[in-house]
């Protein structure tokens, strides 16, 4: 099954960034579980390209996950999953530190095996089938010598146990900010971010979302 839906997933520009078994208490009758994200390079060329990036209509990107992501549904007979759409919202992050693929940095994000800082969950796909899961992966953190992440935020707004958002937007208000314009200075600058190929426009398209 992840071989199918990585080759079905890499025409819309995702990839599984992970898997999971759910609990009995979790989307009744489903039994597995693949998060989606962005594969990069490419993404977002691919992204605004799209109808829903080019209507001028709000939330184009979760317009399109969920039109390319509930496609993938039928395709598979699976069941689609959002972390967005509004309350009751699912568990994404117990799902993602769940899979094995991701962990709680040293800033206190999560960290991803691939995408490093910049990991992202467009959505997922749920399985009533019990599908065999791929091996985990240890946390990229325990062998990151430098970890700059820890001294990355021009203000230290990330404290590992505590994200000061009040402090973070007010930075973000100021006219010359290298995080409007990039994308998160923290995520920046872990070495499997500047690796994934993410693109500056993408990083400033969610931080304005974020603002």
């Amino acid at each position: 099954m992840l071989e199918k839906l990585s080759a079905l997933a890499a025409d819309v520009r995702l990839a599984p960034f992970g898997a999971l078994h759910l609990r009995a208490d979790e989307l009744p009758g489903m039994q597995s579980l693949i998060l989606l994200g962005p594969d990069e390079p490419g993404f977002w060329a691919h992204f605004t390209a799209s109808p829903e990036y080019n209507d001028g209509a709000p939330d184009p990107m979760n317009r399109w996950s969920e039109r390319v992501i509930g496609d993938l549904a039928r395709t598979l007979d699976a069941r689609a999953v959002f972390p967005f759409g509004g309350a009751p919202y699912q568990p994404f992050i117990d799902w993602a530190r769940r899979s094995g693929r991701a962990h709680l940095s040293p800033v206190g994000l999560l960290v991803h095996d691939r995408a490093g800082l910049m990991v992202s969950y467009r959505g997922a796909l749920a399985f009533a089938e019990r599908i065999a899961l791929p091996p985990a992966a240890a946390s990229p953190c325990g062998t990151c010598a430098t970890q700059p992440c820890r001294g990355a935020c021009p203000v230290n707004a990330l404290k590992g146990d505590h994200y000061d958002v009040p402090l973070c937007k007010n930075d973000l208000d100021r006219r010359a900010n290298d995080c409007m314009d990039q994308g998160c200075a923290v995520r920046r600058a872990c070495p499997l971010s500047q690796n994934y190929g993410r693109q500056p426009a993408q990083s400033a398209f969610h931080m304005r979302a974020f603002r």
